[in-house]
């Protein structure tokens, strides 16, 4: 199975042009997207966001991880293998909160540069390519080149932000394993827990552990984001009582 996970939306053609290479590349494997509304420019929201999701997929999955601001400059470009499963990105933070929460860690630098690659589409021309030959069983050797670390690795601890708001106006934070007896809350407001939308009333504010293990900020039937004018970023305070 190969990932996309990226910040590319889905209005403009970008996905497509991978998913177009994958289909030369590795015709037979399973493409699955992920995630293309990774916060623009964001690796460090990307890096927990990928890291909660992560733990859903099957070992040996390869996901192409592109949340990219620095495309083209001399940052490395790099595979991870981390509890079982491939990462090919950008060294610039989006794979390193992954890397440190599994023991299992390895990191390859990417040394390969094919005959005909775009300085602003690596996820295309570069990180495609690799995966491709990973999910068909082909590591690459040849291409790669083993090192201890990789360079830019932000805190693998919770972050106390907001790190996405989804469509529903809900905002995922960086936060994990809270009790439901913690006082949380943002932009001046404290919100109660609830293990889910229909324990409240309609409009209510709360906040849950959602799906993937991260503290999340709801309104039942309304928007988070709109209600309290919430935006990636913005820091969540999390008083833990036990």
């Amino acid at each position: 199975m190969i990932v996309l996970f990226t910040d590319f939306g889905v209005r403009d053609p970008y996905v497509g042009q991978i998913k177009a290479r994958l289909a030369e590349f590795a015709p037979a494997q399973q493409v699955v997207d992920l995630l293309h509304e990774v916060p623009d420019f964001n690796p460090h929201a990307g890096a927990h966001l990928l890291a909660a999701f992560s733990h859903g997929f099957p070992v040996g999955s390869v996901f192409i991880a592109v949340v990219d601001p620095g495309v083209g400059t001399p940052r490395d470009a790099v595979v991870v293998l981390a509890g079982g499963r491939w990462f090919v990105g950008p060294d610039n933070g989006l794979l390193s909160i992954v890397a440190a929460r599994n023991s299992d860690m390895r990191v390859w630098r990417i040394i390969w540069t094919p005959e005909a690659m775009s300085k602003t589409f690596h996820g295309r021309d570069l990180f495609a390519l690799i995966a491709a030959e990973i999910a068909l069983g082909r590591f690459p050797t040849d291409k790669l080149l083993q090192i201890d670390k990789l360079n830019v690795e932000f805190d693998a601890g919770d972050l106390p932000r907001v790190i996405y708001i989804d469509h529903f106006g809900n905002a995922w934070t960086g936060v994990r394993e809270v009790l439901k007896d913690a006082h949380v809350s943002v932009a001046g407001e404290r919100f109660r827990h609830s293990e889910s939308f229909g324990f409240v009333a309609k409009g209510e504010a709360f906040w849950f552990i959602n799906s993937v293990g991260l503290l999340e900020l709801a309104v039942n039937r309304g928007s988070a984001a709109t209600v309290y004018g919430l935006k990636v970023g913005d820091p969540v305070q999390v008083q833990r009582l036990n």
